[in-house]
């Protein structure tokens, strides 16, 4: 009850967060110039995006079958629809929609345990995060801003550069971990239960999560897999970048690549705050700024980042609704399986991968332990 409770609360504060930060971003709007923006938008452009966002949720679901496929074996069809009625629950919900594609897939196909699902989706997110940043770098080294920011803009590569290194360190120490993953993962438990101010639900949690990442790692040890599950996202973020690229021409912008992936790092940074409505405020001011830097004036800048936040996002909405109608999923169950005491079951459920990241003597002590 308590934790529903919470859960509640966060989701109001989040909600007044969003609607503050959409005031911040359209206070000194005029917003008559804001609306003929759109308006002379090329529509035909913007469908054109739209059938490419579209795409790339079945390139997702093809690459997040690319994953499991080691595991247990998934259907194209339940992945797609696991896949847009996560993105639509992500875009209304935020950040606390995330479990929602990880349990729908369960329920399409139970012979796919929820926690292979949770484990690969912690893989994707390895693969995306470490793709979004290597690309948003090297378009910071690469990008030729306004003359009049030239001098600024040296500082804004030297951020490109840290953040290059950065990836580059983050891959060694994932691999690092991997290899030597029974003996990190018994170092930091036997660390946090000395600490006694530390509470042993705690310690728990922080052990299960090191042995899921080990499991989640495991599933890449395979050479063909991860070059295959590389170019599945090498592929999903040209799309993605092609799509924004279409938007940004939609509104008469003559940019190329690397003026849309600056574009769209700033709006990934906007994304991460976890506000409901797919980070709405914060994607709408982070893509507006970027623009604003690159000599954009601002009401043609908050039209594109409106815009672009709809046509990344919408589809899955759409789409999930469809799927919602139409009885492919059931969402009274839905509700009950993403409750956050049957996800924290479904971590706790080590079973699910056999010898893949931990030695199974080791899983059965720590089972043992616990």
């Amino acid at each position: 009850m308590k934790s529903n409770t919470r859960k509640y609360v966060e989701f109001v504060a989040l909600c007044i967060l969003a609607i503050t930060i959409l005031w911040w971003f359209g206070r000194n709007l005029n917003w008559t110039e804001v609306r003929e923006a759109v308006a002379e938008a090329n529509w035909y452009l913007l469908a054109a995006a739209v059938s490419v966002v579209c795409f790339i949720y079945l390139l997702r679901a093809v690459r997040w079958g690319a994953l499991l496929a080691p595991i247990c074996p998934a259907k194209l069809n339940d992945l797609f629809i696991a896949t847009t009625v996560g993105f639509g629950a992500l875009f209304v919900f935020g950040r606390m929609g995330e479990v929602v594609r990880p349990v729908v897939l369960p329920m399409r196909d139970r012979n796919i345990r929820a926690s292979a699902s949770l484990v690969t989706i912690m893989v994707e997110r390895i693969y995306d995060l470490l793709a979004v940043v290597l690309v948003f770098a090297a378009s910071l080294l690469w990008l030729k801003p306004p003359s009049h920011l030239i001098a600024e803009f040296d500082r804004v590569r030297v951020v490109g550069l840290i953040l290059l290194v950065a990836v580059l360190a983050g891959v060694l120490g994932l691999a690092i971990f991997r290899k030597n993953a029974s003996r990190v993962t018994g170092w930091v438990r036997r660390l946090l239960e000395n600490r006694r101010i530390i509470p042993a639900r705690v310690t728990k949690a922080i052990v299960r999560l090191l042995e899921q990442l080990a499991l989640a790692l495991r599933v890449l040890v395979n050479a063909r897999e991860l070059a295959v599950t590389i170019g599945w996202t090498a592929l999903i973020w040209f799309a993605i970048a092609a799509a924004n690229l279409l938007v940004l021409r939609a509104f008469g912008l003559k940019f190329g690549f690397t003026e849309t992936v600056f574009v769209m790092g700033w709006a990934l940074v906007g994304s991460l705050v976890p506000t409901p409505g797919g980070a709405a405020g914060a994607f709408h001011a982070a893509t507006a700024g970027a623009l604003i830097f690159l000599g954009i004036e601002k009401e043609t800048a908050a039209g594109v980042s409106i815009v672009m936040h709809l046509v990344d996002f919408g589809p899955a909405l759409a789409i999930g609704l469809m799927y919602a109608i139409r009885g492919d999923i059931n969402l009274t169950r839905l509700r009950t399986l993403a409750s956050p005491e049957a996800v924290e079951h479904a971590v706790e459920d080590n079973d699910v991968i056999p010898d893949a990241g931990l030695p199974q003597s080791e899983m059965k002590a720590a089972a043992a332990r616990d």
